[in-house]
């Protein structure tokens, strides 16, 4: 269990800050299937995820951008939109995946919500 916390606490300080090397090599690969049920699925966790760390209610309306990265595991990098109530927003969700084990790492509010 140690371990993994070590590899996710590696990633977090890996992709915190700017996404690119300081040569700018962009070290995430954009993900071209948005639809693709594991992406679903890992956007439907960091959903309830979120909702249970801060007791709200946001639905899952849809991934509207998505990226991938694989160090000690893949993380992804998506862009969601969930109701809240009758408001849409957008939210920016991390999640660390090592074979079963999956792992929010933020999920943050995207400019120009409400």
């Amino acid at each position: 269990m140690r371990l993994l916390i070590l590899a996710a606490a590696a990633t977090v300080l890996l992709l915190q800050g700017s996404a690119a090397w300081p040569d700018g090599l962009n070290i995430w690969e954009p993900i071209k299937n948005l639809s693709d049920p594991y992406v679903q699925e890992i956007a439907e966790f960091a959903v309830k995820q979120h909702n249970e760390a801060v007791k709200t209610k946001l639905v899952l309306s849809k991934v509207v951008k998505g990226e991938t990265v694989n160090f000690l595991g893949t993380s992804y990098k998506l862009v969601v939109e969930v109701e809240d109530g009758a408001d849409l927003k957008s939210y920016e969700a991390v999640v660390w995946t090592w074979k079963i084990i999956k792992i929010l790492l933020w999920f943050i509010g995207v400019e120009g919500n409400a």
